[in-house]
């Protein structure tokens, strides 16, 4: 005889599993929780953009870019984007409205895609060609580098475009203006006395425009060449610490201010993060490492970059492959898009962390948790006010947000087990509990809530839930769950606490059920909550 039953399950969750709660370096303000790993608990969702590489304006969602390759927040939250590939400087309205701030679609070439132009003049008739880094100064005004431009353009508070700095042609000159030349610009960053300093990415410099309009490079002009296709050999980057005059880059792509009005540079080429003291004039290593023992210096024979790999840890035995864009947090932190592991890290305090992203480097778009989320080459990030983390995830076409996972209201530092499933409390017909060094709650009201039909054949004292072909069986008594998935042979999960009934009520092993159902389980201990999080993101 098969009936329905009121009953519930084991969370079995180690007490000590998590080590959750406030986490002083956290890149986000207020008190935030960290997982199992040590890393914080982060929700990543998209903000805008549909995932086509096309040109649509409207909500958020529904909007599309053509690989957005620079972001930056003005002081009303507006959320400028740099849309490479449609030659537009887009913004994201607190609303989630997406619009056109500057730039014009005004041809396309054989193949349909838009082309790029450099025209100055009012927002609505100007022309970017392939804009990338941006910053937003004390006035207002925001600067872009331009990279197929080979310029630094501005946009001033009442919407004209004018070029800054470059001729439209690429090289390497100094001087005044539009006399000075550079070579695919990637990154701009505007200081508090005016002074814009510039990413020149293939020029392997960094750049310096003076408030009058001058530009003046700051480190040494790299004499390494390489022979990158047979029989053709280019200048390359190249690498060397010490006195910024002196200094040498490897296609350096992002650059951000600390509160020291110091330079953070993305040093991609060289798979390194480097910090430029403005007042000592000297540039040191600060996160990463390339060093190559087989060979002399950090490359391979004839390797335009030094090799790129993944690891978290001390910021100089930490490994990136090709970091972009840069962030600083309030806490006094980095965040790093680094590019080719598709993936966020945050180097604070001499460590570096893998903050969302996959830590085996796998591509994706899917929202989630800080490790169920994936990106596909993020280029850029930026911070907004209220914390809020950025990322321009260039080839999913799309704005990712960051941000911290929240217990949900009731969550109160008392002496109650609660359950939590993503961002909302699960209500039990009975009290959760704590049978020996586990942590107990009604299982009927969590398969429900997970989507499962729940039964129980009091019989053979089974208790079944089964979902879009899945059948999960709990056999009070014996310490195993059964896993049968239609056409596929069954699982057995050993667990080391059997299912029970107590007052009329079957309670069985949750975090072994919960973790065969493909959830993260982490448990709080300041509030004595087991939290239960979809790794990708169910949206309604």
């Amino acid at each position: 005889m098969i009936r329905n039953l009121t009953w519930s399950a084991a969370a079995c969750l180690l007490l000590l599993f998590a080590g959750t709660g406030a986490a002083s370096a956290a890149p986000f303000p207020g008190p935030v929780m960290r997982n199992g790993d040590g890393g914080w608990m982060v929700r990543v969702q998209t903000a805008a953009g549909e995932g086509s590489f096309l040109h649509r304006e409207g909500a958020g969602l529904a909007a599309s870019f053509r690989q957005p390759a620079g972001l930056a927040v003005e002081q009303d939250g507006t959320v400028l984007v740099a849309d490479s590939r449609n030659h537009l400087i887009r913004t994201l309205e607190p609303d989630g409205r997406v619009s056109t701030r500057a730039g014009v679609l005004y041809d396309k070439d054989d193949i349909g895609l838009p082309l790029g132009g450099l025209l100055d003049g009012a927002a609505d008739r100007s022309l970017f060609h392939d804009p990338q880094g941006m910053a937003v100064g004390s006035d207002g005004s925001v600067y872009v580098a331009d990279a197929g431009n080979h310029a630094i353009r501005r946009i001033d508070p009442s919407g004209n475009v004018s070029t800054v700095a470059g001729s439209g042609v690429l090289g390497f000159r100094d001087g005044a203006g539009r006399e000075a030349s550079f070579y695919a610009p990637s990154d701009v960053a505007v200081a508090s006395d005016g002074t814009l300093y510039v990413a020149d990415t293939l020029n392997h410099a960094i750049r310096a425009i003076a408030p009058d309009g001058r530009v003046a490079t700051l480190n040494a002009k790299s004499s390494r060449v390489v022979e990158a296709t047979p029989g053709q050999a280019v200048f390359a980057g190249d690498y060397r610490d010490g006195e910024l005059a002196g200094a040498l880059f490897n296609e350096p792509t992002s650059l951000v201010l600390d509160d020291k009005g110091n330079l953070y540079v993305s040093d991609s080429g060289n798979q390194l993060i480097r910090y430029i003291d403005l007042r000592q004039r000297t540039v040191t290593t600060v996160a990463g490492s390339a060093v190559c023992h087989s060979c002399k210096g950090i490359y391979e024979d004839n390797a335009l970059y030094a090799a790129g790999d993944y690891a978290d840890g001390p910021a100089l035995e930490a490994k990136f492959r090709f970091p972009r864009g840069l962030a600083w947090t309030a806490e006094g932190g980095l965040l790093i898009a680094d590019s080719e592991n598709h993936a966020i890290r945050y180097l604070i305090d001499g460590e570096v962390t893998t903050l969302a992203g996959s830590r085996d480097r796998e591509s994706g778009e899917t929202d989630g948790t800080e490790t169920g989320a994936r990106f596909a080459r993020p280029i850029d990030i930026a911070v907004k006010q209220d914390g809020t983390v950025l990322v321009a995830d260039c080839f999913n076409n799309k704005i990712r947000e960051l941000a911290p996972y929240r217990l949900p209201a009731g969550s109160a530092a008392d002496d109650r087990i609660k359950v939590a499933l993503d961002e909302r409390l699960i209500e039990f017909a009975a009290e959760p509990e704590i049978v020996g060094t586990r942590a107990v709650a009604p299982v009927r009201a969590l398969g429900e809530a997970l989507g499962y039909g729940v039964d129980y054949d009091a019989a053979d004292g089974v208790a079944s839930l089964s979902r879009d072909g899945e059948t999960v069986k709990l056999q009070v008594g014996q310490n195993s769950i059964r896993r049968l998935v239609r056409g596929q042979p069954e699982a057995v999960i050993e667990t080391d606490t059997a299912p029970f009934i107590q007052q009329d009520l079957v309670f069985v092993p949750i975090r072994f059920f919960a973790e065969a159902a493909g959830l993260d389980v982490q448990w709080d201990e300041a509030t004595r909550t087991a939290i239960l999080r979809h790794p990708a993101a169910i949206r309604p």
